[in-house]
Formats: structure tokens, sequence, C-alpha cells
């Protein structure tokens, strides 16, 4: 990838567009729209995987861009940290160097089968505060010296919108408790309160009352928030911190 790439004026206009635009990106639905928009222009994809690293190159979050049907699932097996794309991608990425990643995905052993074909994936360089990765799947093509040339171009303006736009972080009141912990994980696995209360032998109105306790300490509203939540403070991981 690391040859002479001339660009047309097409490609010159796509991408200034792209770029100038990316300045204006206030709000995550704004980026949702650019990425279905201007980006789209310049690299055609079917899913964009925004991720913020630590230090140590570890997924601290991720989000999921895509412009078809809502797809949990498959978002979840992306970021997964045991099995999940995003893990193995940025360790190949950072095994290479840190340079453009290009994979015909379905055809990499390396790699979960997700239904997902053409890969391109670039990161920021790694600093003590963390970095940025970004992953474009289902391109229309394997991408090639000049898809990775664009990615390189794009990849700072990515990177500062993608920061500007993270959630602050909002410190929890206090630590959650062991059944708390357990509600949620529950929870994430898409069990009814009814259901939970089974598992762990208590009542679904018990469920109930530690859901409002969780929404209380998570800053949240409702369930879906809830994981989110959760995960990202790695409360839903058999690992997770436990706290009576």
């Amino acid at each position: 990838m690391d040859a002479l790439v001339i660009l047309s004026r097409q490609e010159q206009e796509y991408l200034l567009h792209a770029i100038e635009t990316s300045l204006d990106l206030a709000e995550p639905r704004e980026l949702f729209l650019w990425s279905q928009g201007q980006l789209q222009a310049v690299l055609p994809h079917r899913l964009l995987v925004c991720a913020q690293l630590d230090s140590a190159g570890d997924v601290l979050r991720a989000q999921l861009l895509h412009g078809g049907a809502g797809a949990p699932a498959l978002a979840e097996a992306i970021r997964d940290p045991g099995s999940g794309w995003l893990p193995a991608v940025t360790a190949r990425w950072r095994g290479g160097g840190c340079l453009p990643l290009a994979l015909q995905a379905e055809d990499d052993g390396g790699l979960p089968a997700l239904g997902i074909g053409n890969l391109l994936a670039h990161g920021s360089a790694p600093v003590p505060g963390g970095s940025t990765f970004f992953m474009l799947c289902d391109l229309p093509q394997r991408p090639g010296a000049r898809q990775a040339h664009f990615l390189r171009l794009l990849l700072p303006h990515l990177h500062l919108a993608l920061l500007r736009l993270a959630p602050a972080e909002v410190p929890l009141r206090r630590p959650l408790s062991l059944r708390e912990t357990q509600v949620l994980r529950w929870l994430r696995e898409g069990k009814s309160n009814e259901e939970i209360g089974g598992i762990l032998g208590i009542s679904a109105l018990t469920v109930k009352n530690h859901l409002q306790r969780l929404y209380r300490v998570l800053g949240v509203s409702n369930r879906a928030h809830a994981v989110a939540r959760g995960t990202m403070l790695r409360y839903c991981e058999e690992n997770a911190p436990r706290f009576c």
C-alpha cells in the first residue's frame, strides 16, 4: 500500500467535502449521517465501527454505524473482547506497524464468520492517553492502495470527530452490589423481570426494585441504556468487580 496514489479531480472534491463537513460534527447522529453521506462518497461500505482504545490497545468503547436495520447481535459479536473482530483486527493492525489494514474477512481463518466481506481498518498512533480505531466493513471490492490512502487522509478528522463526540464519563454514585451486577448481566441477555427473578430466586417485583436502583446509580433511564452503560464499565463481564 506504499504505491504513489494520484487522485482524480472528482476524488479530490469528494475528499475535500468530506473533510470540510467533518469539522461541523457536533452530535453522534451527525456523525452517523456524515458516515452515510460524505464518507460513503469516498469509501463505500456497509458498516463502520468506531472505537476508542486505551494505551495498551484494548477496546474501551465502540459503536457500529450502519444504514440498515438494527443489528445488536452483530455489533456485540464485533465488539466481544474474547472472540470478536475488533480486538483481533486491532491486534493485527498493531502487528503490521499500525498501517492501513485490508482484509477479505470471510477468507481469513483468524476471524469469526459474521457474514462480512471486504474490510479496511486504520487507527491513530498509540499514545499514553489512548487512541481511536476505525473499521469499514463490506466494501464493494477488496480495498487496495487507493482506498487505504483515502482512509489515511480522513483518519485525523475521524479521530477528532470521535473524541469530540465521545460521551463524558459520569462517575457512579456508588459501586454496584453483587445482586445488581447479577440483574444487569441477565438484563444484557434479554431476560424479562420474571425470568431474572426465576433465575436468581427472587420475585419479579424485587427485580424491578433492583432495576430502579440500577438506573439511579448508572445515571440512565431505561433497560437498553443500563446495559450499554454497564457494558462500558465492564459490569456485564464474568470477571467484573464484585461489591457487596
